[in-house]
């Protein structure tokens, strides 16, 4: 009678809920907490074991156009949370992914030469693409603003239209100067 008294006490008892939690960085935060900025393209994405192979991290090996910020060499290793080695997969909720090619802007905490962090997870990684023109501009991720107002995501809201690669590196030089409050 007890181990039946022990068993439906043990199964009504909640389990710790594990959840992933994005809060919105404003744009100065992201830039001022960065140790480095680096715009370039992605030369190698692979995953590997980590934690004694109780989960998998992915590599990115970014060739370094150009440093906003910091500047250790020509090439930077970021590891993002998540990825895939077989038939086993982690994922990690708001870690961004890469592919061989992609052309970023990327907000780094870390060593770069070992294998930094992206600040904010998706939220420290801006894609560049061509627009329509054929002009390279800087995508925002979806989520960014001041962490203590909500904020309703506008299609056509200005403050999230492309900027063009020089215009954004303009803009995080300015921050870390302190022009932009």
């Amino acid at each position: 009678m007890r181990r039946i008294l022990a068993i439906v006490l043990l199964a009504a008892l909640p389990a710790a809920a594990r959840a992933t939690v994005l809060v919105p960085i404003e744009f100065r935060e992201l830039v001022t907490i960065s140790s480095t900025i680096v715009h370039g393209r992605v030369m190698d994405v692979r995953a590997e074991w980590v934690d004694g192979r109780r989960a998998v991290d992915t590599f990115v090996t970014v060739e370094a156009d150009e440093y906003f910020k910091g500047g250790p060499g020509e090439t930077v290793v970021v590891r993002v949370p998540g990825g895939e080695m077989g038939r086993y997969r982690t994922i990690f909720v708001g870690a961004p992914e890469f592919q061989r090619g992609d052309e970023v802007v990327l907000f780094l905490r870390g060593n770069p030469a070992r294998g930094a962090f992206i600040v904010g997870l998706s939220q420290g990684a801006f894609r560049v693409a061509p627009d329509r023109t054929g002009r390279r501009v800087v995508t925002a991720p979806v989520l960014m603003g001041a962490p203590d107002q909500r904020e309703a995501v506008v299609r056509g809201d200005i403050a999230r239209r492309p900027l063009p690669v020089d215009s954004f590196r303009d803009l995080i030089k300015r921050v870390v100067a302190g022009d932009v409050r």
